[in-house]
């Protein structure tokens, strides 16, 4: 099974579904219950998380840190109001575009 731009798509509608659901049973629904800024806490713990793993070299634990952080993001977006779709668009933009060129056309 390929797992691309559609899996997130269908994590991130799964998601938006646990909005307002029973936390006891939903992980999902807990994070939301707790507000944006815990989820952000989480988030920038899986990030360092992957970083480490990433340190020590262990591809397999990158990957699993990985997802972490890429479902993480998911349950940000979604408490903020940001849609995958969004978030493509501006790659799409950027795409063929050097990342110093970009850097240096943002506003300061």
């Amino acid at each position: 099974m390929a797992t691309d731009q559609h899996t997130l798509a269908r994590l991130f509608a799964t998601i938006e579904a646990r909005k307002g659901a029973d936390p006891t049973s939903s992980y999902t629904a807990k994070l939301f219950g707790k507000g944006k800024a815990k989820i952000a806490q989480k988030l920038g713990e899986e990030a360092t998380e992957t970083v480490i793993a990433a340190m020590q070299g262990d591809t397999a634990e990158i990957a699993a840190e990985s997802a972490d952080l890429l479902y993480h993001l998911l349950v940000l977006w979604a408490e903020t109001g940001v849609a995958p779709d969004d978030v493509w668009a501006i790659l799409d933009q950027r795409e063929g575009t050097s990342g110093i060129a970009e850097k240096a056309s943002r506003k300061e």
